[in-house]
């Protein structure tokens, strides 16, 4: 399960014409997306079975929700009254160029959670209208077109709504999220998955946890935005952990059902996650930490560590 792999298209050109160049008159492009589709996450998310386009209506703003890639979500915010629209992450610049059309919005705002190339590789292209890219200072050197610069505390103005920029460390190095409290939703980019988290790449066990208990602490009803439809295959890596959470297992049911009517299971409650999600329960599930092999005298970023790698070595 790739759970935010920054594995992109031109890497793959890369490998493949540098360990085969007598090959080098095939269609290299055709080759690599076609390796690159057959090593799609376990959790299923296929566009043969496309989530309906979804727009959500806060107290200051609209969320329009829509796939791109193989498994990414894409997101646009929109202030009805300013006209101020901002893209969260840009994985495919024609997509959202798309969405933007259909709706007749014009982008004014970028906002990166971090730099791997499913969640930047739209930023130029998208900028060229006029937009302003905001993303974390940490980050500043890996954005592509970075204008405004944020560091963890720090809020934005966007349209009538403030912006406030949460530390999400772990997956990467400078992975921010955008929580705008008066409409109670956060935008995690790969720090916090429905029922999971993202790979471990850059940060380590204490860091990461110290991120998912900020995200924690977000109220109960704060809905969740994170940019992948990983959800399946989560839920089996959350049941093999913690069988016994009756929450857990109804919300599995629900899951599996939405799932087959081709219908998105993002975004989450925040109440639900903590109810449910094993990435933030290490620290009062018994259960877990018995299944993934902790011991009494292991801190709890620790513990968080087993269970990240308990969840890489999964095969269930």
């Amino acid at each position: 399960e790739k759970e935010g792999c920054p594995i992109s298209k031109q890497m793959m050109t890369n490998l493949f014409s540098s360990a085969y160049k007598p090959l080098s008159n095939l269609n290299i492009k055709a080759v690599c997306t076609l390796f690159l589709t057959s090593f799609r996450p376990a959790s299923g998310f296929i566009n043969k079975a496309q989530p309906p386009m979804s727009t959500a209506k806060y107290a200051k703003f609209d969320v329009a929700q829509f796939s791109c890639l193989d498994d990414n979500y894409g997101y646009l915010i929109h202030d009805p009254v300013t006209g101020d629209t901002a893209a969260v992450d840009t994985p495919d610049a024609k997509t959202y160029q798309s969405e933007l059309d259909k709706r007749g919005w014009k982008l004014t705002h970028i906002l990166n959670t971090h730099h791997h190339w499913d969640h930047t590789g739209g930023n130029l292209e998208l900028k060229s209208g006029g937009a302003m890219v905001y993303g974390a200072n940490a980050d500043a050197d890996r954005l592509p077109g970075l204008d405004v610069a944020l560091a963890p505390n720090d809020t934005m103005k966007f349209g009538n709504s403030e912006g406030h920029i949460i530390d999400v460390g772990g997956h990467t190095n400078g992975h921010i999220a955008f929580y705008f409290p008066e409409n109670d939703c956060v935008f995690v980019g790969d720090s916090l998955f429905s029922l999971g988290c993202g790979k471990m790449f850059e940060g380590t066990p204490s860091q990461f946890w110290g991120s998912l208990k900020r995200l924690r602490s977000l109220p109960d009803e704060t809905t969740i935005y994170c940019a992948h439809e990983y959800t399946t295959g989560n839920a089996k890596f959350a049941m093999s952990v913690e069988p016994g959470n009756t929450d857990l297992v109804s919300r599995n049911k629900e899951i599996l059902a939405k799932r087959s009517r081709g219908e998105p299971t993002v975004p989450s409650l925040m109440k639900e996650e903590k109810a449910t999600n094993p990435f933030l329960r290490g620290d009062v599930s018994e259960e877990i930490r018995n299944n993934v092999g902790a011991t009494d005298s292991d801190s709890f970023d620790v513990v968080f560590g087993k269970i990240r790698r308990a969840k890489d070595t999964f095969r269930g």
